[in-house]
């Protein structure tokens, strides 16, 4: 962790708004030069506080109107078995994000599809075929609440 200051939290939280601003606007916004704010903002990129820049992209506007949420209960509990399943994971370009677990599941996988049948064959032909898996439990989103990437900072 490295230390920042009220003028990296407001660069910060300027960013996580949008990460498209120039110098120039940052510095409007937060009451520092453009010059500082350069300065300050490749600190936070080297430092790897700012770990990059993307665009958000609309799912439902390209088709990615379904949301499953994927708990996976491993075959057997052995490193080998888990980088497996974690090779596997990191192939499937629909599984956004993925977590190990306590609890009754061993994984949770979150996945955006276009379709139930989307979700049907990474389910039937991709997890449950797998040597690693044991049990594939999954549950479709029927509404979101809520969506954010931004952490909560304070100034």
């Amino acid at each position: 962790m490295i230390d920042v200051d009220a003028f990296d939290l407001k660069i910060l939280t300027a960013l996580q708004d949008d990460g498209r601003l120039t110098n120039q606007e940052l510095a409007d916004r937060i009451g520092l030069s453009a010059s500082q704010c350069s300065r300050r903002r490749m600190r936070l990129e080297e430092e790897k506080v700012i770990s990059g820049y993307h665009a958000d992209l609309s799912a439902e506007a390209l088709g990615f109107n379904l949301i499953a949420f994927i708990h996976i209960t491993l075959a057997t509990h052995s490193p080998d078995n888990a980088k497996k399943f974690r090779a596997l994971v990191n192939r499937v370009d629909e599984i956004q994000e993925a977590y190990s677990l306590t609890g009754d599941a061993d994984y949770v996988l979150k996945a955006v599809l276009r379709n139930l049948k989307s979700l049907s064959d990474i389910v039937n032909n991709v997890l449950m075929p797998h040597p690693s898996v044991a049990h594939v439990r999954s549950s479709i989103v029927l509404d979101r609440l809520k969506e954010s990437a931004k952490l909560p900072l304070r100034s």
